[in-house]
C-alpha cells in the first residue's frame, strides 16, 4: 500500500468502526485497509479500555482515509466537508438518499448535507462547474441563483436556469 502525501483523519467519539462501515456500504470502490487497537500504554490519558479499535485505515474511490475513536473531545462541523462530484441525477439521488438514511440528518443547501456521524458532504453535479464558469455572466448568476435555492441538487433544474428558463428551474 501506497501512502498519500495528505490523508484525512476524522476524529469519532468511540464509533469509528460504525462509521467506516457505514461509508464503506454508500462507496462501492471502498475497504479497510488496517485497524490498530488500544494497549495498556496512555490508558490514564484516554481511558479507552485494552483492545478498543484505536484507528482504521480504510479508502474511497482510491482515496485513504484514517478513522479515530479519539472521545467526545471533538466534534465535525461544516467547515470541512467531501465533494461527492456525480455525472447524472441518479448518482446524486443515490448519494443523497444513502448519506442521509438513518438519520438524524440535516440538509442545507446547495447540496450540502451533514450525515449521521456528523460529517458534511456536498452532493454536486460535475457540469456545475462548467454552468458556473461559462463567460456569460448572465447564464452563470442564473445557474447560481437556482442553486441557491435548492437543497439536494438537480442537474435539469440547473440546465434549465442555464439555459435561461428561471421560472422552470425554480
Amino acid at each position: 500500500m501506497t501512502i498519500q502525501k495528505l490523508t484525512p483523519n476524522l476524529w469519532f467519539d468511540k464509533n469509528a468502526q460504525e462509521a467506516v462501515d457505514f461509508y464503506l456500504a454508500v462507496f462501492r470502490d471502498s475497504g479497510i485497509d488496517r485497524i490498530t487497537h488500544y494497549g495498556k500504554a496512555g490508558f490514564e490519558v484516554h481511558k479507552m479500555p485494552e483492545g478498543t479499535v484505536l484507528t482504521i485505515e480504510f479508502h474511497i474511490e482510491g482515496h485513504q482515509f484514517v478513522a479515530l475513536n479519539g472521545g467526545p473531545v471533538f466534534q465535525f462541523n461544516e467547515a470541512i466537508s467531501f465533494i461527492v462530484n456525480c455525472d447524472t441525477q441518479e448518482e446524486i439521488d443515490y448519494y443523497w438518499d444513502r448519506l442521509t438514511e438513518d438519520g438524524p440528518v440535516k440538509s442545507q443547501q446547495c447540496g450540502w448535507l451533514k450525515d449521521k456521524f456528523g460529517v458534511s458532504w456536498q452532493i454536486v453535479p460535475t457540469a456545475l462547474s462548467e454552468m458556473l464558469e461559462d463567460s456569460n455572466q448572465e447564464k452563470a448568476a442564473d445557474v447560481m441563483t437556482a442553486m441557491l435555492r435548492m437543497k439536494k441538487l438537480d442537474i435539469e433544474k440547473l440546465r434549465r436556469a442555464y439555459e435561461g428558463d428561471m421560472i422552470e428551474a425554480v
